[in-house]
């Protein structure tokens, strides 16, 4: 079976490379009894996965059964998983089977292994490696064919590391391991997700699917997602019960949910205020410092000019501090030509009375032809200076682009509005 037609027999959406690299993984290593390791975030899906796994398995016509080792209690967890006599405990009234017992011959799922007891741990690494357990309160051991794929949403090393869960049932368990991947690794599935809600939920309750706008949709691409894909469909239903409007705008977005805006997202360009000055500020501050990064290359070839072509070194003592500051260009006037013919193929110009050399070669193609750059006299005209810039040397890759001025892309995208600048 191909991973397409996984897709569509379980309602999974999504293109993205590693979400299909897990897909992948899991239908290669179904037809097999190899036990299964399954990491991920909470609400990545990963129960779909077991459920994936057990249904294109040989044991799919026997019980599959999840379990949620982290919502049984430490006192009664080998009870259920194991079973009990008679009498064993308090309240133990009759013989009772366990999960590994009433799943024999099908698929256990061990959900958020990590928070297993010790001892529990130990007992599980047994029935792994021999398929031997026994029953709370009993000394008869028995056997069971059961295939168990665990997950967890923890770093199993870091407990490991601290005693906390057993090194050698980690490697048993981790025989094959599966990653499925965040909400926030696959930015490019997240609309279509938010496409999936809509149109469920429109068609439970007979009404239209909402849309978002571009900016809406840019805010909810660059969330974090804690909760993953399940955080993003409860987000989609309240979107569609308290918007006023079937498109969403940003600013209706922020006001359902205004924690949208505080984890990882850029600051929204409707909120003028201090951080707004604060990036305009860095963005003119990385003006400046291109600008010094750019006279002092100017620098360096001059100087290196001259001394590949044997001219006298001029005394520049007098204005040494003046050219080594990053706004130093006022402090220089227009270059006046003065011919000077001591050498039949090189022209000296003097800047007033300093000495000043530039060099030109007729019919040298080696430099390109001098461009004239009109003097931005404002702040507006430098951002949109740098802007510009920025884009062009990332071919329009705005995230890019965003990164080299060191502001948000969020912040990015209202300037390119603002200003105009065509894509």
């Amino acid at each position: 079976m191909n991973i397409q037609s996984v897709k569509q027999r379980f309602g999974i959406i999504g293109k993205s490379p590693l979400l299909e690299r897990a897909l992948s993984t899991a239908i290669r290593v179904a037809n097999t009894d190899l036990s299964v390791f399954i990491q991920g975030e909470s609400g990545v899906g990963k129960e779909v996965f077991s459920k994936i796994i057990h249904e294109l398995s040989t044991r799919k016509h026997n019980s599959f059964i999840a379990v949620n080792c982290g919502a049984i209690p430490s006192g009664t967890i080998n009870s259920e998983l194991f079973g009990h006599e008679k009498g064993s405990f308090t309240g133990a009234v009759t013989d009772r089977k366990g999960y590994f017992e009433t799943v024999n011959g099908g698929t256990i799922f061990l959900d958020e292994i990590g928070e297993m007891p010790l001892d529990t741990q130990a007992f599980l690494l047994r029935i792994l490696e021999s398929g031997e357990f026994i029953r709370v309160g009993s000394s008869k051991v028995m056997t069971t064919d059961v295939r168990v794929i665990a997950a967890t949403n923890v770093n199993l090393d870091e407990k490991i590391s601290s005693g906390k869960f057993r090194e050698d049932l980690y490697y048993r368990l981790n025989t094959v391991p599966i990653k499925v991947p965040a909400l926030f690794e696959r930015q490019e599935d997240i609309y279509m997700l938010i496409r999936k809600f809509a149109s469920d939920f429109a068609d439970k309750y007979k009404s239209k699917p909402i849309l978002l706008s571009a900016e809406a949709r840019m805010i909810i691409e660059h969330y974090r997602w804690p909760g993953n894909i399940r955080e993003l469909k409860n987000l989609v239903e309240q979107l569609a019960v308290l918007s006023e409007h079937e498109e969403v705008s940003a600013e209706e977005l922020l006001m359902i949910a205004p924690h949208l805006s505080t984890r990882n997202l850029p600051s929204s360009g409707h909120h003028k205020g201090f951080e707004a000055n604060f990036q305009e500020r860095e963005l003119l501050f990385k003006f400046l410092l291109d600008m010094k990064a750019d006279l002092n290359d100017l620098k360096s070839l001059v100087f290196e000019l001259i001394q590949n072509n044997d001219l006298a070194m001029p005394d520049v003592d007098s204005y040494k501090g003046k050219m080594s500051s990053s706004t130093g260009l006022e402090n220089f006037s227009f270059l006046q030509q003065k011919p000077d013919h001591r050498q039949s193929d090189v022209t000296t110009f003097a800047m007033d009375d300093r000495p000043s050399i530039v060099i030109h070669a007729p019919g040298d193609e080696k430099y390109q032809d001098a461009e004239t750059v009109d003097e931005m006299v404002s702040l507006e005209s430098m951002e949109k200076f740098m802007i510009k810039k920025a884009l062009k040397k990332y071919n329009n890759r705005r995230k890019e682009a965003a990164d080299e001025l060191g502001i948000s892309e969020r912040t990015l995208y209202r300037k390119i509005k603002e200003y105009d600048i065509p894509d």
